[in-house]
C-alpha cells in the first residue's frame, strides 16, 4: 500500500497524516455544533479543541514510544516523525483528558457535561483515523486467506492492502472503524433522549469503545505488550469499569429526580475572558 499521498519536491504528505487531520476536523465540527446548542461560546471550544488535540497527540506519541523505549533512545530524532505511525489512542485519551479537566476547572465548566459533548465527536474521529493505520500497514490481525477476504466482499484496494509481511491479514483496522462509526450513530440517537443525564454519554462511550477495542485487540498481532499482556486490553478493562460506574451512577440520579441534572439543560452562555493557547 502506498503510504505517500502527494509529493511536492522534498515535501511528502502521507495518507496517515491526512486521515488524522480529517478525523480531527470532523470531530471538531461535531463538537462545535453540539457545544453551541448547549450554550458554549465558539472561542471557548476552539481553544479547548486546539490545545487538547496538541496535547493528545503528544500524549499518544509518548505512550507509544515508551513501549519501544530502547529503539527510540537509539534513534531520538524519529520520536517526532508521527507521519510514520505510532500514535496510541489510550495515551491521547489520558493526556487529552487531563487537559480537558484542567481547562474546565479553570473556566468553571461542568466537566462531565463537556466530556459528554466531546466523546461523540471523538469516536467519529477515531473511526476516520483508523484508515490512516490501513495506509501505514498497521493495526492488522492474524493471518488469513485471500478467499476469506474476498468472501467479505471487500473492495480490492483493501484486500491488496491487507497483504502484509508476505501473508494476507485480518483487516482489524476496518472492524474497529466500523464499530466506532456504529458507536457514533448510537451516541447521536441516545443524545436526543429528553431525560438523558449528564455523564451518561461519557459512560456509554467508555463502555462501547472499551468493549470494542478489547475484542478487536485480541485479534491483532501488532499490539503494545507488557510481558504477555496486551496493554490495550488491560486499559480497556479499566475504562469499561469506569464507564459502567459513571453510567449507572447517573442512572440512579435519574431515578431520584427525572428532571434534574439533565444533559439537555442549557446554562447561561459561557463568556471567555481571554483565549487560552499553550
Amino acid at each position: 500500500m502506498e503510504r505517500i499521498a502527494f509529493e511536492f519536491g522534498f515535501i511528502k504528505i502521507y495518507w496517515y497524516s491526512i486521515f488524522i487531520f480529517l478525523g480531527v476536523i470532523t470531530s471538531y465540527s461535531v463538537i462545535l455544533m453540539e457545544a453551541k446548542k448547549r450554550g458554549f461560546e465558539k472561542q471557548f471550544i476552539v481553544d479547548l479543541v486546539f490545545n487538547t488535540v496538541i496535547i493528545g497527540l503528544i500524549g499518544a506519541r509518548i505512550y507509544y514510544c515508551l513501549f519501544h523505549l530502547s529503539y527510540y533512545l537509539k534513534h531520538p530524532l524519529e520520536i517526532v516523525q508521527i507521519w510514520n505511525g505510532g500514535l496510541a489512542i489510550h495515551g491521547g485519551i489520558l493526556f487529552g483528558g487531563i487537559f480537558v479537566t484542567y481547562y474546565c476547572k479553570k473556566h468553571k465548566v461542568e466537566l462531565l457535561k463537556m466530556i459528554d459533548i466531546i466523546v461523540v465527536g471523538v469516536i467519529l474521529g477515531q473511526a476516520i483515523g483508523r484508515w490512516g493505520n490501513f495506509f501505514n500497514g498497521e493495526a492488522y490481525g492474524g493471518i488469513t486467506s485471500l478467499t476469506h477476504l474476498q468472501s467479505m466482499h471487500l473492495p480490492r484496494f483493501i484486500i491488496d492492502g491487507m497483504y502484509i509481511l508476505g501473508e494476507y491479514r485480518q483487516p482489524t483496522f476496518l472492524y474497529e472503524s466500523f464499530f466506532n462509526m456504529l458507536g457514533f450513530m448510537i451516541l447521536v440517537i441516545i443524545r436526543k433522549y429528553p431525560y438523558l443525564k449528564i455523564g451518561q454519554l461519557t459512560g456509554f462511550y467508555f463502555m462501547w469503545y472499551s468493549f470494542t477495542r478489547f475484542m478487536i485487540e485480541g485479534m491483532r498481532t501488532d499490539s503494545l505488550m507488557i510481558g504477555k499482556i496486551k496493554m490495550a486490553q488491560l486499559v480497556s478493562i479499566i475504562l469499561l469499569i469506569v464507564g459502567f460506574i459513571i453510567f449507572i451512577y447517573y442512572k440512579r440520579i435519574k431515578k431520584v429526580s427525572k428532571t434534574e441534572h439533565l444533559y439537555r439543560d442549557n446554562g447561561s452562555k459561557l463568556q471567555m475572558k481571554q483565549p487560552l493557547f499553550l
